[in-house]
């Protein structure tokens, strides 16, 4: 009797944190949480914002659309592995050219290396997906967790609770996945790991 409101609530949950919205949520949080963001100014907020939105979550939707209507993905999960190939690539551009338009915004620096950290991250899974099938949700997740991780140990004010919360959410998604049977411990393990290991080298060597 419980299956279907545990997938029910498993599915939303893929939904509410799928790699696409992860990034504005992260900016989101940064600018009006009470960081050190907040004291941006209104206008600046605004680009960042859209910087954001637009290749992270907009361009990458739109890919995936055409790509659907050209009959290359069977759905916009992209659940075979050779469907993936493409939309990785695309991510992994859109995320460069997120990062060259933040870097615009001096003071916006870190947030320019995460975003190169998230294209590696999805150039890392394009590379992997050729040879096996990782959680894409998780290596995202990851890589969230790794930036606020960063960001509390440069010290950097209010960021324990966003850690905190960053990896209940990576246990809950995790439990989504597993739930769904979109992946099996392994491919949320590795990609778990991947995106945190991958974000904090890059974030912290660039």
């Amino acid at each position: 009797m419980m299956k279907l409101p545990l997938t029910t609530l498993s599915k939303t949950l893929s939904v509410v944190l799928h790699p696409f919205v992860l990034p504005l949520y992260v900016m989101l949080v940064l600018l009006f949480a009470g960081t050190v963001y907040t004291r941006y100014p209104t206008g600046t907020k605004l680009y960042l914002l859209w910087v954001v939105a637009l290749y992270t979550l907009v361009i990458p939707l739109l890919m995936m659309a055409v790509l659907r209507s050209l009959g290359r993905l069977s759905n916009f999960s992209a659940t075979e592995r050779r469907e993936r190939l493409l939309p990785l690539a695309i991510g992994t551009v859109c995320y460069l050219l997120c990062a060259l338009n933040l870097s615009k915004v001096p003071s916006a620096g870190l947030l320019g290396r995460f975003m190169v950290a998230a294209a590696c991250c999805e150039a890392f899974a394009l590379w992997i997906t050729f040879h096996w099938r990782i959680s894409l949700h998780l290596t995202a997740m990851g890589a969230v967790v790794a930036f606020f991780v960063l960001m509390n140990v440069a010290g950097a004010g209010g960021m324990m609770p966003l850690l905190v919360a960053s990896v209940l959410a990576a246990g809950v998604l995790a439990s989504a996945r597993l739930q769904l049977g979109s992946h099996n411990g392994a491919q949320i393990l590795a990609g778990f790991a991947a995106g945190f290991l991958i974000s904090s080298a890059v974030v912290l060597l660039l």
